[in-house]
């Protein structure tokens, strides 16, 4: 009982994370889930809630999708995810997770300290931001930093940042959520844990859409610094 309960609570957080601001419910939730339950019951229950995340999210907010940099991300993501796989057997794993925690700290306090980015007017700078992010992802399912990046030198809003942001995110986690069903990965257990955190992640879904939709894009992005901030830090963990 205890760990359905905890399990939920976690879901809970990482869904309210991910709905407010469109990112960081993996690296929220995996490290706790992971403490909680092992790893092979911990990675597929993600597998399944990502998706049921970003689905909902999409299905109300799909108007608000940038599509130019949306396809041009999804495109160069998988073609950097071989890249990061490669890379994965070369560089050694602390290396590349600590330095892109310090990399997310860093950007955290670049922007409170209302310091602007260069703004990228053109859609086709999604070609890099999207490669790099395949690579990351690829090594470390760690795709989400230069996305968000992208989208803050876009000046995105609010809404539109958090419902462009699903609709890369959607397609990337249904092919992991049947990566783990044709591995085998799903049990009897996974979709029990599932199905009690479910009202809740329902419950976080529409809380966190009612409050980005309040936010003024000057405490969205200040808000959005502390979390990556806070994000960066867990790397570190």
């Amino acid at each position: 009982m205890t760990d359905f309960l905890l399990t939920s609570l976690i879901l809970f957080g990482a869904t309210l994370i991910s709905s407010t601001f469109g990112f960081g419910n993996a690296l929220f939730a995996m490290p706790l889930l992971t403490l909680l339950l092992d790893i092979s019951t911990a990675t597929p229950l993600f597998g399944l809630v990502g998706p049921t995340i970003s689905s909902i999210i999409l299905a109300r907010n799909w108007q608000r999708v940038e599509v130019a940099s949306a396809w041009r991300l999804i495109t160069t993501t998988l073609v950097g995810i071989p890249i990061g796989v490669w890379l994965v057997k070369q560089v050694p794993n602390d290396l590349i997770t600590q330095g892109l925690g310090l990399c997310l700290v860093g950007f955290g306090l670049y922007r409170l300290g209302n310091w602007q980015l260069v703004k990228l007017e053109a859609p086709a700078w999604a070609v890099p931001f999207g490669l790099v992010a395949g690579i990351l992802g690829g090594a470390y399912n760690t795709n989400g930093p230069p996305i968000v990046i992208y989208g803050e030198m876009r000046r995105w809003s609010p809404a539109e940042f958090r419902a462009t942001l699903q609709s890369y995110f959607f397609p990337a986690g249904l092919g992991i959520l049947l990566s783990h069903a044709a591995g085998g990965l799903w049990h009897g257990y996974i979709f029990q844990l599932y199905g009690v955190a479910l009202p809740g992640i329902l419950v976080a879904i529409a809380l966190g859409g009612w409050i980005n939709h309040r936010l003024s894009v000057q405490r969205f992005q200040k808000l959005l610094s502390v979390l990556l901030i806070m994000l960066g830090a867990l790397l570190w963990l």
